[in-house]
């Protein structure tokens, strides 16, 4: 009885899976939907719903929507913390905007347009974000491809998944959970073993395990930042320069004052607030953590650089700073993967898209073909 009732419950969050599995063999976005049941089903008349949509997709959204309403309908109480704006005009009566630990602004949210809303978060007048200033004409997309897999095959998980990317180029992956993105992603950065399937750098074919894509120039920048990237305990300095010791050692020995140099570039570089380079990694926000990720392998001046859900639970300020750095990054030549489950940030960063379903490609869409409707034609596609 137990198991039917807890099956029953999360089937109203669109989740259909064994109640009795581990909870940690399920993927970050059903385990959001898992919290989500929980909290809809206790007693309590005050529910803290931190980033519950941040691991959804696009039709995931709805089914949030939906415990909100059906909570303030009980005469719950409900603090909902996202940093998407959709989010907060979807669902919320009155909002708080916290900056750097401090309530900037507390009132109803009707009324406040968005402008207005992303100004008092960033702290300063909101202008579109525009490519940052480079030295000479921007080029297009080289014509070689400088990485290309093709065949990507992995028992329940890919499927022949095929793909090329250019110099100066951001291909961006779509796709709903569990339809093989970040797989994809792992699997070129080998950190994924494939059943089948070829991946190649300037042409040459890549040695299986994450040591050769390393060396090849291959950065991978994984969803969940927390486990698979960021390594808590080191410092902010150790942490950005991991990746690129090899690089930086003569006779196996690491010159201490070049590393500092190089660290200090990069935190300068793309803004990150720590009280020191000593400071450990796992006391910064997620932000913050999320451009040190960036550091690392900006560091190693990779080829091409795989970022999985980069804006993942970043503040608007963050958001708005990485695509600023996308749109450099691509000007100086590197080929981008850009995951995201946010449709607007592949169509506003993306020269072209591949979206995948069940582990396979279903639809590629270039130039002007990346809309967010076509985009989510094939997401809806059966």
């Amino acid at each position: 009885a137990l198991h039917g009732g807890s099956a029953s419950l999360l089937a109203r969050f669109g989740l259909e899976v064994d109640v009795r599995r581990p909870l940690a063999t399920l993927g970050e976005g059903a385990r959001q939907l898992v919290a989500l049941a929980r909290a809809s089903s206790s007693d309590a008349r005050l529910v803290l719903m931190d980033e519950p949509a941040s691991a959804l997709e696009h039709a995931e959204l709805e089914t949030v929507f939906g415990a909100v309403e059906r909570l303030r309908e009980e005469g719950r109480a409900i603090v909902y913390v996202t940093h998407r704006l959709e989010e907060l005009y979807e669902v919320c009566d009155r909002v708080t905007v916290l900056r750097e630990g401090r309530v900037v602004h507390t009132g109803p949210l009707a009324g406040l347009d968005r402008l207005r809303l992303v100004s008092l978060m960033l702290g300063r007048p909101f202008h579109p974000v525009t490519p940052l200033p480079v030295q000479g004409a921007a080029e297009e997309p080289g014509d070689a491809p400088v990485l290309e897999a093709t065949g990507l095959t992995r028992h329940h998980l890919l499927d022949g998944v095929s793909l090329a990317m250019r110099a100066g180029e951001v291909v961006g992956l779509g796709g709903l959970l569990g339809a093989g993105r970040s797989e994809t992603a792992r699997a070129i950065a080998g950190v994924l073993p494939v059943d089948a399937g070829q991946v190649t750098v300037a042409g040459i074919p890549l040695k299986r395990g994450p040591k050769a894509a390393i060396r090849a120039g291959v950065g991978l920048v994984p969803e969940n930042r927390k486990t698979d990237g960021i390594v808590p305990t080191l410092s902010v300095r150790d942490n950005i320069a991991l990746a690129a010791l090899p690089r930086l050692s003569r006779a196996g020995i690491v010159s201490d004052a070049h590393v500092d140099r190089i660290v200090a570039t990069f935190m300068q570089r793309l803004g990150i607030k720590a009280v020191s380079p000593r400071q450990p990694a796992g006391e910064l926000s997620g932000g913050n953590q999320q451009k040190v990720l960036l550091a690392r392998w900006l560091a190693m001046h990779p080829r091409v650089l795989l970022l999985d859900e980069p804006t993942r639970g970043v503040d608007v300020a963050t958001k708005v700073e990485m695509q600023a750095l996308l749109d450099e990054l691509a000007v100086d030549g590197l080929a981008i993967l850009l995951i995201s489950s946010d449709v607007s940030e592949l169509v506003e960063n993306c020269d072209s898209v591949v979206v995948l379903r069940d582990g396979a490609i279903t639809e590629q869409l270039a130039g002007p073909e990346v809309t967010e409707e076509r985009i989510l034609a094939a997401l809806a596609k059966d």
